[in-house]
């Protein structure tokens, strides 16, 4: 479903991205894990050309992205959950749902709402579908991008760090929803420091450092006997 080939980006003199290759296989749930600023973030950026890699080539279910089809090829298949939400503070619970399932894929307002109140079912959260998004917690609010992201029904989902913005209190319940998308045949890309997230969910982690991709296995490998002494340092205490 994604293929990055000799993937590099720089911003400004910081080569941030070298040379990724990685591919990510149709309902594959892949991990990528790492110290900060290793190039996680960028790396799911670029699957979706939120970030355009300085050379290389993307390539989404065997078809480059360009420039000139990046909009439509993102549009139709991949959606994406950020760190901060991104929800329209003026607009309703079920107005966020249902703004791309209508603008975007033409549907017809009771079909997106159909599809909404289905996602809030999904993620708990039906009883929220006409407050607004500062009525919420951060947690909640985590849970309504995830199914907004649903709603968009692409069969590619990137999560950049979705718990990071959250205290330890709600972080449990966004990634209660994240394993029961995980049982779904949706291809999932999940960038976390939550390892046991990982370890539950991933069929295969991937490690990177300083803009490489220097392990990668399965979440056994990892946890159990990694073999790079910079992922053993990284992982520290988890590994029994």
């Amino acid at each position: 479903m994604i293929k990055l080939v000799n993937v590099n980006k720089f911003f400004g003199d910081l080569h941030v991205l070298k040379d990724v290759n990685l591919e990510v296989a149709e309902g594959e749930k892949l991990v990528i894990i790492g110290p900060s600023g290793s190039g996680k973030s960028t790396t799911v950026r670029c699957m979706n050309f939120l970030e355009e890699p300085t050379s290389g080539h993307v390539y989404i279910n065997g078809k480059e992205i360009t420039n000139k089809n990046k909009t439509k090829m993102v549009r139709d298949n991949i959606s994406m959950v950020f760190q901060q939400f991104n929800l329209y503070p003026h607009l309703t619970v079920l107005k966020n749902l249902t703004l791309a399932p209508m603008k975007l894929h033409h549907k017809s307002k009771k079909e997106a709402e159909e599809l909404a109140y289905h996602y809030l079912d999904v993620v708990g959260l039906r009883d929220k579908a006409h407050v607004y998004p500062s009525t919420l917690s951060g947690g909640q609010q985590q849970r309504i991008a995830i199914a907004r992201a649903l709603c968009a029904q692409t069969k590619i989902i990137l999560f950049d760090e979705p718990t990071s913005a959250l205290d330890p209190e709600t972080i449990q319940e966004v990634l209660d929803v994240m394993i029961k998308l995980a049982k779904e045949n949706i291809t999932m890309v999940v960038v976390t420091h939550e390892m046991g997230f990982a370890r539950q969910v991933a069929d295969r982690v991937v490690f990177m450092h300083r803009g490489e991709i220097i392990e990668e296995g399965t979440p056994e490998h990892f946890f159990v006997n990694p073999e790079n002494e910079r992922v053993r340092q990284f992982l520290g205490k988890i590994i029994r």
